[in-house]
C-alpha cells in the first residue's frame, strides 16, 4: 500500500481502530482561537462550495465578482471517475474529508468559489476569501498591530544619505512606506484605528496569514464533542496539492489590472535581477509581499554581506603582503637553496616503499606557505576576532530597528499560538504554574524527559557516525600517500615530460586534494540522510510552537552539521603530524597504518587547500540545488502541462505551474550562511582569502535566493518573525569558539612561533655564533638527525637506488636530540621552548582578544540611543491618542443619557414655574 493510502487510512475514523483513534484526539476548545466557529447540529448537511467558470481574466486577483480578493488558493485532484473499486473507496473518503473540511471553514466565516482547471479537468481550484469581519476577528486573536494614526515625528536623515541615494532603488519606482503609531488590534475598538479604506486596512500578507492560521485550525472530521484537524494532515494524506497564495503578477510583465500593485515585477527589476546587484535591498517591499520572516533573513544576509567587505579587504592585504614576501623569505630561501636545502636528505616519509629525498625540491611549496604563514596572519586572526564582535554588536542594533519598524517588538510574548500538531494531542492535564488553571499538555513530565533523551541519544549517535567516517578518511589518506609516494616516484622517472609537474604533484599533495574531495562527498551524503533523521526527532519531541520547533531543529541540524563539515578541518590542524614518533620508531594506526606526517613546511598549506576545496565545493553544489533544479522542474511542468495558445491561464495555475517552497522555509538558507561563517571566522588564520571568497558568494547568494523565490517558487504564505531564532547564539558561540580555534592554529599549526623562539632565543649565543638576532639557520634548526642504522626492519626503504646508499643520517621535522647523545631521540630543550611559547602565545592573546571582545561588547549597547527615545515617544503618544479615544468614546455612549437627563431637568424647571 502507498504512503498516501496509509494517510488516508490513518485519517480515516471507520477503519477498524477508528474509534480508538478519535479517543486520542483531544476535545479543543475554539472558542478563543477561532471567535466565529459555529457548531452545526447533527443531521444538517454540510455546505457545498459553489463552482463557477473561470472568466477569462488571466490577471484576475478577485472571486468572479471582482469585488472578494483571493486570499488563498487550495488545489486537489478528483481522481474517483479512472480509479479501481479499492482506490475509488480511498477517493471518496478523500472527498468527504474535503467536504467536511471546506464546510469547517465556512463556519469560520471563509467566502469560498471552486473553478476547474483550464489545462487538466482532474484539478480544481478553492479560492478563498475572508470577509472584513473575519479577519478583525482574527486579527484580535493572533494580536496583529494596525495604525492608529499617521507618525509625525520626523525620521532621522544621515550624513551620508547624499552618497547612498544612488545605491537605492528610486522613490519615483518604490515609493516610501508612510510611518504610523501602531496599537494591536481590537475588534470591538474599531473606530480608534486609522482606516482610511477597508479593503486596504489589511495588507495581502496579513490577510493570506490570517486565512493559513484558519486553515490550520478547521477540523476535518467532526463527531459530536470530538473533532480531528491539521491541515498538514490533509496535505500529506493527497486530500489537498498544495495552499499558496497568489502572486500579484507575472515576475517580468505587468499586470493588466488597474489597481495591482504589481509588486513582484517590482522585486524582480528592483531586487532579484542581476543588473540590480550594486543596490541595497528594498526590505520595506519584501516584507510587505512575504512577510517578516522572508524580510528578516534578507536584512541579515545583507548586513552580514556588507560587513564581510571590511574583512574581504583586510584579508586581502594580507594575501598580497604574503604573496609578495615569499620570495624574500628567509626560510623559503634556505629551503630552495641548493647549497642548503639541496644538501639536506630528508628521512622516507612512509615505510620501506618510500625513499630518501632532498628539502629543495618542497621549494614551490614553502614558497605557497609564506603567502599564508606570516606575520600578517596574526595581525589578520586578532582583526578578525574584533571584527566578529563588531559584526555580532551591530546586528543587535540594527535589528532592534527592524523589529521597530516592522512592529515585532513583541511577537513573540503575544501573538505565536501553538501549533496545530501540538494542539492535536493534548489529552494530559496539568496546572499552568503561571495562571494556576488546569491546562492540556500532550504529555507529562516523564513522557517530555523520555522524548528529550530519545532525541539527544540519536543526535549523539549520527555524531559518532560522522567521527567514523572522519576515521576512515584518515585511513585513506594513510594508505594512498604509500601509493602516491611509489607511484609519482616511479612515473616522474620514466616519462620526462611529468618533470615540470614534480615540484607541485607532491604525494602529500595529491593525498590532501583526493582526500579533501572524498570527504565533500561523505559530507553531502550525510547531509541528506541526516537531515530526514532531525525532523523526526523534532516531530517526536512535539514542542509547542513552530519558533520553538525551528529552534530545536536548527540546534540539531547545526551540531550535526559542524561535526560534518569541521570535522576533517580539526584533524588537519590541530592532529595531523603531532604524534608520528620518529623515523626509528614511527607511531602507528590499528597497529598497520603508519601515522602521516605533515610537509616540511608545515600542515597549514594542507588545511588551507582543504578550506577552499570545501568552501567552494559547497558554493557551487547550492547554487545548482537552488537554481538549477527548481528551474528544470518548472521547465518540465510546463513542458508536459503545455496547452494551446488560444487558451487562457488564470492566475492560480500559472502559480500552481512554480515549485513549491519546503516545509523548513529559509532553514537551509540560514544553515548555509552560518556554515559559511563558522569557515570565515574558525579557520581564518589558515586562509585570509576566505571573507573574499565569502563576499563574492554573499553577493551572488542574495541575489539568487530573490530571483528563487520571485520567479520559481509559489508565494510564500508570510510569516512574523521577530529576530532570526535560535542562529544569533549559535553564531555568538562560533564567534567565541573562533578567537581558540584561530589562536591554536597560529601557535600550534604554522611555524610562527617556532621561528620566533628561534629569533629571539636560539639564532644568538650561545646556541649560535652570532651576537646579532636573524634567521639564517632556521630551517636547519628545525629538522632533527636520524642515524639510517637505527631503522627498523618494517621501516628500512627497500628502494634506495645507489645514489642513496652512502647515506649516514636523514633529517626529519621535530626537535630531538641527535644520534649518539646520551638522550638521543628524546625531546630536546629547544622543543620544551617552543611548547612553553606556544602555551603563553595561546594564553595571553586568548585572554586580551576575550577581554576585547567583551569591553566591546559592554560599550556597544544593543539599541540606539535614538531608537529608545523614538520609542518612549511613540508608547507616550500611543497611550494619549487611546485615552483620548477612550474619552471620545464614553462621551459618545453617554451624550444620549446626557440629552435625556437635560430633557427630565428641563421638564422638572417647568413643573416648578407652573406650580409657582
Amino acid at each position: 500500500m502507498s504512503e498516501a493510502e496509509d494517510d488516508i487510512h490513518e485519517l480515516d475514523s471507520e477503519t477498524e481502530n477508528g474509534d480508538v483513534e478519535m479517543c486520542l484526539m483531544s476535545e479543543v476548545d475554539y472558542s478563543e482561537q477561532a471567535p466565529t466557529y459555529k457548531s452545526r447540529p447533527d443531521g444538517e448537511a454540510v455546505p457545498k462550495v459553489k463552482q463557477v467558470e473561470f472568466n477569462d481574466n488571466p490577471d484576475s486577483l478577485f472571486f468572479n465578482d471582482g469585488k472578494r480578493r483571493i486570499d488563498l488558493v487550495l488545489v486537489y485532484e478528483d481522481e474517483s471517475k479512472n480509479a479501481s473499486d479499492k482506490k475509488g473507496s480511498i477517493f471518496r473518503r478523500k472527498q468527504r474529508r474535503r467536504e467536511v473540511f471546506e464546510g469547517s471553514l465556512m463556519d469560520f466565516g471563509v467566502e469560498m468559489e471552486a473553478t476547474q482547471s483550464v489545462i487538466d479537468e482532474k484539478f480544481f481550484y478553492v479560492k478563498l476569501h475572508m470577509p472584513f469581519d473575519t479577519l478583525c476577528s482574527y486579527a484580535e486573536v493572533l494580536h496583529i498591530r494596525l495604525p492608529i494614526q499617521p507618525n509625525d515625528l520626523a525620521p532621522e536623515s544621515s550624513a551620508y544619505n547624499c552618497f547612498t541615494k544612488y545605491f537605492y532603488p528610486r522613490e519615483d519606482v518604490i515609493a516610501k512606506e508612510a510611518s504610523f503609531f501602531t496599537a494591536p488590534f481590537k475588534k470591538d475598538q474599531l473606530n480608534r484605528f486609522y482606516v482610511k479604506d477597508r479593503e486596504q486596512f489589511f495588507t495581502p500578507a496579513m490577510r493570506s496569514r490570517m486565512a493559513y492560521y484558519v486553515l490550520n485550525r478547521a477540523p476535518y472530521d467532526v463527531r459530536g464533542s470530538m473533532k480531528k484537524y491539521g491541515f498538514s494532515k490533509l496535505l500529506n494524506g493527497g486530500v489537498y496539492k498544495d495552499a499558496y497564495p497568489l502572486h500579484d503578477c507575472r515576475f517580468n510583465v505587468k499586470s493588466k489590472e488597474p489597481n495591482c500593485p504589481n509588486e513582484r515585477f517590482l522585486l524582480y527589476n528592483e531586487w532579484a535581477n542581476p543588473k540590480s546587484f550594486y543596490k541595497m535591498q528594498p526590505l520595506n517591499l519584501i516584507r510587505r509581499y512575504f512577510g517578516e520572516k522572508i524580510s528578516i533573513y534578507f536584512a541579515w544576509l545583507g548586513f552580514y554581506t556588507v560587513m564581510l567587505s571590511l574583512a574581504a579587504a583586510v584579508g586581502l592585504g594580507c594575501f598580497i603582503y604574503g604573496y609578495s614576501t615569499r620570495e624574500s623569505s628567509t626560510w623559503s630561501k634556505e629551503v630552495c637553496d641548493p647549497l642548503i636545502g639541496g644538501q639536506i636528505v630528508m628521512c622516507p616519509q612512509c615505510d620501506q616503499d618510500c625513499s630518501y629525498w632532498r628539502l629543495n625540491s618542497t621549494c614551490e611549496s614553502s614558497k605557497r606557505l609564506c603567502i599564508f604563514d606570516n606575520y600578517g596572519t596574526l595581525v589578520f586572526a586578532v582583526f578578525m576576532s574584533v571584527w566578529v564582535t563588531l559584526f555580532l554588536e551591530f546586528w543587535k542594533r540594527y535589528q532592534a530597528v527592524l523589529e521597530h519598524d516592522w512592529d515585532t517588538v513583541e511577537f513573540l510574548q503575544q501573538e505565536e499560538q501553538p501549533r496545530p500538531e501540538y494542539e492535536a494531542r493534548c489529552t494530559h492535564e496539568r496546572v499552568n504554574p503561571v495562571t494556576q488553571t488546569k491546562e492540556k499538555v500532550p504529555y507529562t513530565a516523564c513522557g517530555k524527559c523520555l522524548r528529550m533523551s530519545c532525541g539527544i541519544t540519536t543526535v549523539l549517535f549520527w555524531i559518532l557516525l560522522i567521527i567514523a567516517s572522519v576515521v576512515g578518511v584518515i585511513v585513506y589518506r594513510l594508505a594512498m600517500f604509500l601509493v602516491f609516494s611509489s607511484r609519482l616516484r616511479s612515473d616522474w622517472k620514466n616519462r620526462k615530460e611529468l618533470e615540470p609537474f614534480k615540484e607541485f604533484a607532491t604525494p602529500q599533495m595529491a593525498t590532501s586534494i583526493t582526500a579533501s574531495i572524498i570527504n565533500f562527498i561523505i559530507i553531502m551524503i550525510l547531509n541528506n540522510v541526516y537531515e530526514k533523521v532531525a525532523i523526526w526527532i523534532t516531530d517526536f519531541e512535539l514542542p509547542r510552537t513552530k519558533t520553538e520547533y525551528e529552534n530545536s531543529l536548527t540546534l540539531k541540524m547545526f551540531l550535526f552539521q559542524f561535526v560534518n563539515y569541521y570535522s576533517s578541518c580539526f584533524y588537519i590542524a590541530f592532529f595531523k603530524g603531532k604524534v608520528v614518533g620518529y623515523p626509528g620508531q614511527p607511531v602507528y594506526w590499528f597497529g598497520a597504518y603508519r601515522n602521516e606526517e605533515c610537509d616540511p613546511g608545515g600542515c597549514l598549506t594542507e588545511l588551507t587547500t582543504q578550506l577552499s576545496i570545501i568552501m567552494t565545493g559547497k558554493a557551487v553544489w547550492n547554487n545548482i540545488q537552488e537554481v538549477l533544479m527548481p528551474w528544470v522542474k518548472n521547465l518540465i511542468f510546463r513542458h508536459c502541462t503545455q496547452v494551446g495558445k488560444e487558451k487562457v491561464i488564470p492566475r492560480w495555475e500559472q502559480d500552481y505551474q512554480l515549485q513549491p517552497i519546503g516545509k523548513l522555509g529559509l532553514f537551509y538558507e540560514y544553515l548555509e550562511m552560518v556554515i559559511q561563517f563558522g569557515f570565515v571566522t574558525l579557520f581564518v588564520a589558515s586562509f585570509p582569502l576566505a571573507p573574499l571568497l565569502a563576499l563574492i558568494n554573499n553577493l551572488c547568494e542574495i541575489r539568487v535566493d530573490a530571483w528563487k523565490i520571485t520567479t520559481q517558487f509559489r508565494r510564500i504564505v508570510p510569516e512574523k518573525a521577530q529576530d532570526i531564532g535560535a542562529w544569533q547564539p549559535i553564531l555568538q558561540g562560533v564567534a567565541i569558539l573562533a578567537v581558540a580555534t584561530n589562536a591554536a592554529i597560529i601557535a600550534f599549526t604554522s611555524d610562527m612561533i617556532p621561528r620566533l623562539v628561534y629569533y629571539w632565543a636560539f639564532s644568538v649565543s650561545p646556541y649560535a655564533g652570532r651576537s646579532t638576532h636573524s634567521m639564517a639557520g632556521f630551517i636547519n634548526s628545525s629538522l632533527s638527525v636520524f642515524n639510517t642504522e637505527d631503522f627498523s626492519v618494517t621501516s628500512r626503504p627497500n628502494n634506495a637506488t645507489s645514489s642513496w646508499s652512502n647515506i649516514t643520517t636523514c633529517r626529519y621535522r621535530d626537535f630531538r636530540y641527535p644520534p649518539g647523545h646520551h638522550n638521543q631521540y628524546e625531546f630536546s630543550i629547544y622543543y620544551w621552548h617552543v611548547i612553553a611559547a606556544k602555551l603563553a602565545f595561546m594564553i595571553v592573546v586568548e585572554h586580551i582578544v576575550y577581554f576585547t571582545k567583551f569591553m566591546l561588547s559592554y560599550m556597544i549597547p544593543d539599541e540606539p540611543e535614538a531608537l529608545k527615545e523614538q520609542i518612549k515617544r511613540e508608547r507616550y503618544l500611543t497611550q494619549v491618542i487611546l485615552h483620548e479615544t477612550n474619552i471620545k468614546q464614553f462621551k459618545e455612549l453617554m451624550k444620549p443619557v446626557r440629552e435625556r437627563l437635560q430633557d427630565q431637568g428641563e421638564e422638572e424647571e417647568l413643573e416648578l414655574d407652573l406650580k409657582m
